[in-house]
Parts: structure tokens; sequence; C-alpha cells
């Protein structure tokens, strides 16, 4: 179980299927999965994410972008 030091992917999801991003000219950080845009965030909030994705690892990233989605936090959501 995750506690507050980052997510869990026990049935590892993030590597069988894990998210992609790209940071848009305007700032934006347009967030996908499996070739399909899941969110774009923009203002503030892309610039500390952008800069948080800067400084992390792989599986950190991962992590970072599954958050921001805000629909796998549980692990029982489907595909």
């Amino acid at each position: 179980m995750a506690g507050r030091s980052g997510a869990s992917d026990q049935r590892g999801r993030l590597v069988a299927d894990p998210f992609d991003y790209r940071i848009a000219k305007d700032g934006a950080v347009i967030v996908s999965r499996g070739g399909r845009p899941v969110t774009t965030v923009g203002g503030r909030d892309a610039g500390k994410l952008a800069a948080a994705l800067q400084r992390a690892d792989d599986l950190t990233t991962q992590h970072l972008l599954a958050r921001i989605t805000g629909n796998y936090k549980r692990g029982n959501e489907r595909r």
C-alpha cells in the first residue's frame, strides 16, 4: 500500500502501459496514455509539473503523471 512517500504500482501498469507527456509552445503539459490525450495541465500548475518532470527519474515521472490525471489513485479503474 502506498504511503505519503509516493504512489504504488503493484500491478505494474505504469511499466506495461506508461504515460507520455509533451510540453506545448504555450507551456501547457499534455499528458497522454496509449497515444490518446488524457489531460492538459496549464498555467502555474503546468510550470510546476514541468519543473518536477525535469528533475524526476522514469518511475517518478510515471507517478507524477498518474497523480496529475486524477483517476489512477485507487487501483480499481478499468482501461
